[in-house]
């Protein structure tokens, strides 16, 4: 094979595919197939046998093993940055009808079933009813201006202590026991 036979390097291959599959046995998951492995760590053999040679100091399958499990460990890299991406077309579940359902048509239907849209809107009026009934105008306030209720941006709890002139934590408490309150009434 140094001497540039073809023949010489195929037998060196072919005789050197029971190492492939001994190596490749040690990354068995149950995530990857053993078959892709080894696929993937014949390439290795290969490579690993293009570029041998004896003035190294090493035996050949010392060496191609390396070469082996560097291929095979490439590619379990290379597999594990792609497994946490996400792609549009992917099956993500079924629908009630047991049709598949990829992201891009749930990203794409952001519509509401009529039903749903009446029912939220109908618990948004329950709501309000109940701040008025039961909170005191401090409570309503700090809501309001927490959650954004009147329209505006949203504000920190920090920010709500500012313009109020009290502290934060009793801003929190305030918040917390009006929600407490319109929780109880709601449930009941």
């Amino acid at each position: 094979m140094a001497k540039g036979n073809e023949e010489a390097r195929n037998i060196l291959i072919e005789r050197n595919l029971r190492l492939v599959a001994h190596v490749a046995k040690k990354y068995a998951t149950a995530k990857t197939e053993q078959d892709d492995l080894i696929s993937i760590g014949t390439i290795g053999l290969i490579k690993g046998i293009n570029s041998f040679s004896i003035e190294k100091g090493s035996r050949l399958s010392t060496y191609v093993s390396r070469c082996i499990d560097n291929e095979i460990l490439m590619h379990l890299r290379a597999t594990k940055k792609l497994g946490a991406e996400v792609y549009l077309n992917e099956p993500i579940g079924k629908d009630k009808d047991d049709n598949v359902v990829t992201l891009q048509e749930v990203l794409e239907n952001d519509e509401r079933p009529i039903d749903e849209e009446v029912d939220i809107k109908m618990k948004i009026k329950v709501l309000y009813e109940k701040m008025k009934e039961v909170l005191k105008d401090r409570e309503k306030n700090i809501l309001r201006l927490r959650f954004g209720l009147d329209g505006k941006k949203p504000k920190t709890q920090n920010e709500i202590a500012k313009s109020m002139g009290i502290s934060r934590s009793y801003v929190s408490r305030i918040e917390t026991k009006a929600i407490n309150k319109l929780a109880k009434e709601i449930k009941e």
